[in-house]
């Protein structure tokens, strides 16, 4: 039982950063919907990437592990992927960012998270409601 409340609030949980990240993604696509060149960045996030990590190896030009790989596909965790999105555009200066796409993307975005952080109580006022019978 434990083992099945422990799986579930960490897949929530791991959901739910997965959500925040691509909630500040999406709004950096935004904020450089004008900007020239600009390629677009897009989270993935998949529960069973962590047993296919061996596929995702990226490499740093910094030594120190302190510094993230700003501009670069990187692993934010074992299972949440943020990867720039080099696929042409229709515009001249080379921007892909569509800001109707990047807006109908936050708003699913935000109603996942929304859904998510309820699941998550949920299951937590479970946990408490078991907790306080026993008394």
């Amino acid at each position: 039982m434990i083992d099945r409340i422990s799986r579930q609030t960490g897949l929530l949980e791991r959901a739910l950063d997965a959500c925040w990240v691509k909630n500040e993604v999406i709004s950096n696509n935004i904020a450089n919907a004008e900007t020239p060149g600009y390629k677009k960045f897009k989270v993935y996030f998949d529960a069973s990437l962590s047993e296919r990590k061996s596929e995702f190896h990226i490499t740093s030009t910094h030594k120190n592990p302190k510094f993230l790989p700003i501009g670069k596909d990187r692993i934010l965790s074992n299972d949440i992927i943020v990867k720039r999105d080099f696929s042409t555009s229709m515009r001249k200066d080379g921007n892909n960012v569509d800001i109707d796409e990047e807006n109908a993307e936050l708003a699913k975005n935000s109603l996942q998270y929304n859904i998510l952080s309820n699941q998550l109580s949920k299951e937590l006022s479970l946990i408490k409601q078991a907790i306080n019978e026993g008394r």
